[in-house]
């Protein structure tokens, strides 16, 4: 009997370890085959960390290879909120460190992740403090910051690149597909206290970007920058620009606006400092339009240098208008008209053209349509086409009215001029090379069309001459070398359409030396005052600038202090 009951127990007992054993079974063969890929992945988290490898971001040089945007290596703090115990006191502890509100800390450390960011590219000397608190579940990643060491330098071609390295404005953003590089990736082991070992277990390694040199020199930016400063300070301007080309070529050598932008801190800056004025920007450009009548006139054989031209004291009644000149002139040469900028000998030269050749030459200077700078944002300018206009556009477009340009297209027509007649494209961007300073790709000078004779462009080379040597321009006078250009004052258009009698753009177009010329510029300062004539306001900026910039070219010393 005492058997038989031992025996039924045993059997019981057996049965039920038999049971859980086979409970057991079942439990793993539905964690083996139906459970397997997501606990594999949670202990991947734990144990493995995946981490994108940047690619080195490519540097910005200017035409003599001095860096003008390049990155430099930085912490980035993260955190893995899950691995914080005591979350208050660690936010007690970074907050006088990083210097960011409470909230900020506490909503990020208060996720449930296993990844989250704090701070990001750091100076050293906080991420040195942080490090010293060894707070566990704090960890750094290098990341690289783009730093800009001439800072408001050249800030309207370079522009600027975001946290992630991406470029947002100028050449960083038109350019960000060869800066940029390709990220790569890599799986590094972690121990049981989820801190990272320097063990990986798979890697991708990232593509750096490539480097980008500018046709811009240095020296010659800081130079225009320097003296468009000035400028737009002194006669307190709504805004200013400057561009200095080589005529021969296209290269810009130098481009500036006012206002402009610190490019290492932005905070604040408005859409309308960022603008790029000198490709984007329409205006009336008053009387250095008369360089396309005057060459129209001539290349056409309607006039010669010394025919004579009634200016009518001043006040000429044409086109349902009365037509004034700054001041009153009697009868002058057609070489004084230009020089004297007489806006009623002007009109009576552009009679003689007419309207459909006085407007073949002005498309054909390369007014009205896109020149092609490789920068993003240039526009077309606006020349209506001789169907669209009046009695009296004869008389208002040959001395700039009725017209809309840029800051590009006049310094590429004045540089027709200094060239011998022919319309290069303008261009800012010398090459595209590797980090082993072998050239991807590269640009070179690229002739748009043939304008005007070499004849023409050496006989109007003169009459610019004598604009700055004995007329409106001579303030632009280069010391130690000759110089060519034309001046202009602009009325603005108010919002109603009428033209403007306090609101003005001063501008002047020129090149040095007259006889060789080695750089064309265009000066254009908007709303000066209280002086507003552009050979007063924008010649000067003109003349000191040439002088600098071509002494520079020649070897000689240039003071640089501002």
């Amino acid at each position: 009997m005492y058997i038989s009951n031992y025996r039924r127990r045993s059997e019981a007992v057996f049965l039920v370890f038999f049971i859980l054993l086979l409970l057991c079974i079942g439990r793993l063969l539905f964690i083996q085959f139906f459970r397997s890929n997501y606990l594999t992945s949670i202990a991947n988290k734990q144990h493995n960390q995946l981490v994108e490898l940047e690619p080195k971001r490519g540097a910005i040089y200017d035409s003599n290879l001095k860096a003008q945007a390049f990155n430099m290596s930085m912490d980035s703090l993260y955190a893995v909120p899950n691995g914080i115990k005591n979350k208050e006191t660690v936010i007690n502890l970074l907050l006088p460190i990083l210097g960011v509100e409470r909230s900020y800390l506490t909503n990020r450390l208060n996720r449930d992740k296993a990844f989250i960011w704090l701070a990001r590219k750091i100076p050293s000397e906080k991420a040195e403090a942080i490090k010293r608190l060894s707070i566990k579940g704090l960890q750094f990643i290098k990341e690289t910051k783009r730093i800009y060491p001439n800072s408001y330098l050249a800030s309207h071609i370079i522009g600027f690149s975001g946290m992630d390295n991406t470029g947002l404005e100028g050449a960083e953003r038109d350019y960000n597909k060869f800066l940029k590089g390709e990220s790569g990736w890599a799986i590094f082991l972690r121990d049981a206290r989820q801190n990272k070992l320097d063990i990986w277990e798979k890697m991708v390694l990232p593509v750096d970007g490539l480097d980008l040199v500018l046709t811009v020199d240095e020296v010659i930016q800081y130079i225009a920058e320097r003296e468009l400063d000035k400028v737009f300070k002194d006669y307190h301007a709504k805004g200013a620009s400057i561009i200095v080309m080589d005529p021969h070529t296209g290269r810009i050598l130098a481009l500036a606006n006012r206002p402009s932008y610190d490019l290492n801190d932005r905070s604040g800056v408005s859409m309308d400092t960022l603008r790029n004025r000198a490709i984007c920007d329409l205006f009336e450009p008053g009387s250095v339009f008369k360089i396309v009548t005057a060459s129209a006139a001539l290349q056409e054989k309607k006039v010669t240098e010394e025919d004579i031209f009634d200016c009518e004291n001043g006040a000429y009644q044409v086109g349902g208008r009365i037509l004034h000149d700054h001041k009153p002139h009697a009868r002058l040469t057609f070489r004084q008209v230009i020089e004297e900028s007489s806006n009623i000998g002007t009109v009576k030269v552009a009679q003689l053209l007419g309207p459909d050749t006085l407007y073949r030459y002005l498309t054909t200077f390369g007014f009205g349509s896109k020149l092609g700078i490789d920068l993003s944002g240039e526009i077309s300018g606006m020349i209506s086409p001789v169907r669209s206009w009046s009695k009296s556009s004869i008389t208002s477009i040959p001395m700039g009215q009725g017209v809309g340009v840029t800051a590009l297209q006049l310094v590429s027509a004045i540089s027709v001029i200094a060239n011998g007649g022919q319309l290069m494209k303008p261009y800012i961007i010398d090459s595209v090379r590797n980090n082993h300073g072998e050239i991807v790709k590269k640009n070179k000078p690229v002739l748009i069309r043939k304008v005007i004779s070499l004849d023409t462009a050496l006989r109007i080379r003169k009459i610019l001459t004598g604009a700055v040597e004995e007329g409106t321009g001579k303030l632009a006078k280069v010391s130690g070398f000759s110089a060519a250009g034309k001046t202009g004052t602009a009325q603005k258009i108010e919002a109603n359409g009428t033209y403007s009698h306090d609101k003005f753009i001063a501008s002047f177009i020129g090149f040095a030396p007259a006889e060789d010329p080695l750089l064309a510029i265009v000066v254009t300062v908007d709303e000066p005052h209280p002086s507003y004539f552009g050979g007063v306001v924008a010649a000067p900026v003109f003349q000191k600038v040439a002088g600098d910039a071509i002494r520079y070219l020649k070897g000689n010393a240039v003071p640089l202090e501002a």
